[in-house]
């Protein structure tokens, strides 16, 4: 079976798992549940009346004001271990967003290809919305401001804040500019999403941001045979992401979708839980010889 659909079919299963509360849209409850304490591995906001799980970005920034609430130390500890097992095939596999964004690139218009400049701002959104602010602003109680969650998250706006003011009368009476700057980035989201492959994951996701450092040290890898590999270039020409695989297969924004190994005339691709990279050893050894 190929990767892309056995991706689709665990895409799928990942955001029926996340989200299996479905009736809670009716009268905009939230589920409180027991699972509600554990993080989900992809973006997926907590206040989504059909969500199982938390959001391990706002489980992180909500607390990380306060060192002595263990939640912040669990959160930290779910990402790193999420991290250094899967890497950024959460994104590609696991994140509930991630499908939404791919569904909506489907979409006819134009396709556009992204400046490589903007990969960087994911990196900055971490640092000073998800790290600094919420340090450097607490209230009375010392907690942390969830700032990434309150001023940016389009996945927010979308999953629980437009079914919460449909279903509560006075939540709608306080709506305001918060809400407008909120509304708008999700729309430039939206239409990023159209017309760039990703758009939010590559530019703004700071679970994105956490996830690709830790790609090039992640259990689950993407492995290039050398001695297999033609240069035929289909492996380039073929990643949304616009990763070559060859010369970056560890690249922090490679999603290990898997697309590349579909594609490969050679089968010199594929994706493996490995420890080290014996492959790509040999590979730097043979160029080393050349």
């Amino acid at each position: 079976m190929k990767h892309s659909i056995k991706r689709k079919i665990v895409q799928l299963a990942a955001f029926g798992y996340s989200n299996p509360y479905l009736m809670n849209f009716k009268g905009g409850k939230l589920y409180q549940g027991k699972w509600k304490q554990f993080c989900n591995p992809g973006l997926n906001c907590y206040s989504c009346p059909a969500a199982s799980l938390a959001c391990p970005i706002g489980a992180l920034q909500a607390v990380s004001g306060s060192v002595n609430f263990k939640f912040s130390f669990y959160a930290v500890g779910i990402l790193l271990a999420v991290g250094l097992l899967l890497g950024r095939a959460v994104c590609g596999w696991l994140c509930p967003f991630g499908l939404f964004q791919e569904l909506l690139h489907k979409f006819p218009p134009p396709k556009l290809k992204l400046k490589k400049a903007f990969l960087y701002v994911k990196y900055v959104v971490l640092v000073v919305f998800v790290i600094v602010l919420p340090i450097a602003v607490t209230d009375y109680m010392g907690m942390g401001k969830p700032a990434f969650c309150q001023y940016i998250c389009p996945a927010g706006t979308l999953e629980g804040g437009i079914p919460l003011l449909f279903s509560h009368k006075a939540l709608r009476q306080t709506m305001g500019s918060l809400f407008t700057l909120k509304m708008t980035i999700l729309i430039v989201t939206i239409i990023g999403c159209v017309l760039i492959y990703r758009f939010f994951c590559r530019v703004l996701c700071p679970l994105g941001a956490i996830y690709g450092l830790l790609n090039k040290i992640s259990i689950y890898r993407l492995e290039v045979d050398a001695h297999k590999c033609v240069n035929c270039g289909k492996c380039k020409r073929i990643c949304k992401m616009e990763v070559d695989p060859v010369k970056t297969p560890d690249s922090a924004e490679c999603i290990r979708c898997g697309a590349c190994a579909d594609t490969c005339p050679e089968g010199a691709i594929c994706l493996q839980f490995r420890l080290k990279s014996s492959i790509m050893t040999d590979r730097t050894e043979m160029t080393n010889e050349r």
